[in-house]
């Protein structure tokens, strides 16, 4: 795993419940096809190591298995928090695109949504596959409260923070054994589809 980085300001923006499933070791696994105002529009990852940056407006309970769907806490539309918490950052070490639904469906038990999410996902431009990430989360030694800017909205996936943030001292959520077993399991039932991004 790489450590070399001691500071930065690039972030993954995430559904809130997600970004805690995270850092609660409850999962690895993101599910991306890319924001509307993604570039060229398609998904793309722009940084392996990113802050996650937790969102709330799209949340949607009935997206979420049952455990996790009790987490979302509806907010209107066009709302925004004044500041937004940033408590962990990741290593993205694997990207893996999947257009077969029941390959997706048999990595349910790895990942916060339900089927509905799955399917409605697949569905969505669905000449374009659907990208299991996997995330070696770090919890940051103190929690960052940052200010939240109109900049930072809209539905896209990277965004660069105003301020770098300290990596240094963030402790691993699961040990290299935990993490390691996930991964060979995930990557057997995805197969040979193992995508390697250009960093």
């Amino acid at each position: 795993m790489l450590m070399e980085l001691t500071t930065t300001f690039h972030a993954l923006k995430e559904w809130a419940v997600a970004v805690n499933a995270l850092e609660d070791g409850k999962t690895i696994m993101l599910l991306r096809k890319g924001g509307i105002h993604e570039r060229n529009g398609h998904f793309q990852v722009a940084h392996k190591q990113v802050l996650l940056y937790p969102t709330y407006e799209h949340q949607q309970a009935f997206m979420l298995k049952a455990e996790y769907a009790n987490g979302v806490y509806p907010v209107t539309s066009g709302w925004h928090p004044e500041t937004v918490r940033i408590g962990s950052w990741a290593e993205i070490t694997d990207i893996l695109p999947v257009s077969d639904e029941s390959i997706v469906n048999t990595l349910l038990p790895f990942h916060i949504w339900n089927e509905h999410f799955i399917s409605d996902r697949l569905k969505w431009k669905p000449r374009q596959p659907l990208y299991i990430l996997l995330l070696r989360t770090y919890k940051l030694p103190q929690e960052q409260e940052i200010s939240y800017y109109a900049k930072y909205a809209g539905c896209k996936s990277w965004i660069d923070l105003d301020e770098p943030i300290q990596l240094q001292a963030a402790k691993p959520v699961l040990s290299n054994f935990a993490y390691i077993q996930l991964v060979e399991t995930i990557r057997e039932i995805v197969g040979d589809k193992l995508y390697a991004p250009s960093f």
